[in-house]
């Protein structure tokens, strides 16, 4: 779909949307990760300016509908330390594989989190991208590259490849300088961008290497992911993470209250879900008795992870039906793979693969390509 304005209106916690609605405001996780008391934090924020809801986004990041006040949900989100940089709030937008160093054969890429954010921060250059850029970190298990980001590494051994757009550039870099080089790739992003928001909408991506010679065959793309880890899982160190799909990515504020009273490590995954870390089995136990009866989703085999939705009605002004409600409706009628349901042909949210559904004001139409 054709873009019908240059100007990136991306949302922040400062820069808000104005939605039918009322004000949006969205929290930038890097990697995901939250706190507990943070995200009590943002519950209550939620509880006292917003819908009583928050919503988790498709980047792992966390969002507040119908805030009335948007001054004391900004000051909220600084002093639970979600706001380190008020110049580069929209643009820490961070993907990362959410089990590394917990679960699963692959490298730990957790530090490299907090160094890339960091470096963010540290870049002046970096405060002009738009809202939209995103940097993808995937510890060698393909769950973050399939997801596209515009500038990403894919973790091997001892080097990471270079992706821009969610494609291998054949370009191998240490892990010593994964970050360094992401970093730069993105600031020359920001200086020949125009008014392109993603790498995939520039019409050549070589000046982006800035030199880096492919030393393997470029091209390699990566399945993406659509359904998030869920359920009991067990941990390298013997302790249990719990994963929890939200369904619809609508968490009640009163629900998040009860993650966060469980005081542990936490984050928010890509595909609407909750992760619940380092846990002890008893503890575990407890905290699956408890959250289970409350609507979160520990069943691999739920039909909730193969449907998705977007806003829609009431709260998006351009959508031409509840989508929402459309799509828990189709929970009760399975189908193979995955739906996501819209209002309109902007799909906001969908996922790389999968079947969208486009409301037209009289049933849906399946969009012809992933936007």
């Amino acid at each position: 779909m054709a873009r019908t304005r240059d100007q990136d209106a991306c949302p922040g916690a400062l820069q808000v949307h104005r939605a039918a609605d009322g004000a949006l405001a969205r929290m930038r996780l890097p990697g995901g990760v939250i706190a507990a008391a943070q995200l009590q934090a943002l519950a209550r924020a939620a509880t006292d300016w917003g819908a009583g809801t928050l919503e988790l986004t498709s980047r792992g990041n966390l969002q507040i509908r119908g805030v009335t006040d948007t001054g004391s949900v900004a000051e909220a989100v600084a002093a639970a330390g979600l706001l380190p940089s008020p110049t580069h709030e929209r643009v820490r937008n961070i993907v990362a594989s959410p089990l590394s160093g917990r679960v699963g054969v692959t490298a730990d890429i957790r530090a490299m989190v907090t160094e890339l954010d960091d470096a963010i921060q540290a870049d002046p250059e970096l405060a002009t991208l738009p809202g939209r850029f995103l940097f993808g970190i995937d510890d060698g298990r393909g769950d973050i590259s399939g997801l596209a980001p515009d500038v990403g590494v894919h973790v091997a051994v001892a080097d990471a490849a270079l992706l821009l757009a969610g494609r291998d550039t054949g370009v191998r870099v240490p892990m010593q300088t994964a970050v360094s080089t992401m970093v730069d790739v993105a600031r020359r992003f920001a200086t020949v961008r125009g008014n392109a928001w993603r790498v995939k909408e520039l019409s050549d991506t070589d000046g982006l290497l800035g030199g880096l010679v492919p030393s393997v065959d470029p091209g390699t793309t990566w399945p993406a992911v659509t359904r998030p880890p869920v359920g009991w899982l067990e941990q390298h160190d013997g302790r249990i993470a719990l994963g929890a799909a939200v369904p619809l990515g609508v968490l009640p504020a009163r629900t998040a209250e009860f993650l966060a009273a469980i005081e542990a490590p936490m984050v928010i995954t890509p595909w609407r879900s909750v992760l619940v870390l380092d846990l002890a089995e008893d503890a575990a136990d407890v905290a699956l008795r408890v959250l289970a009866p409350l609507g979160l989703v520990f069943d691999e085999n739920s039909p909730w992870l193969s449907v998705s939705a977007c806003t829609g009605r009431p709260g998006c002004e351009h959508s031409l039906a509840d989508v929402r409600a459309d799509a828990a409706a189709a929970v009760a009628q399975p189908a193979a793979g995955h739906r996501h349901f819209v209002g309109c042909d902007r799909a906001c949210g969908s996922p790389p693969t999968g079947e969208v559904l486009v409301a037209t004001g009289d049933g849906y139409r399946t969009r012809d390509a992933h936007p």
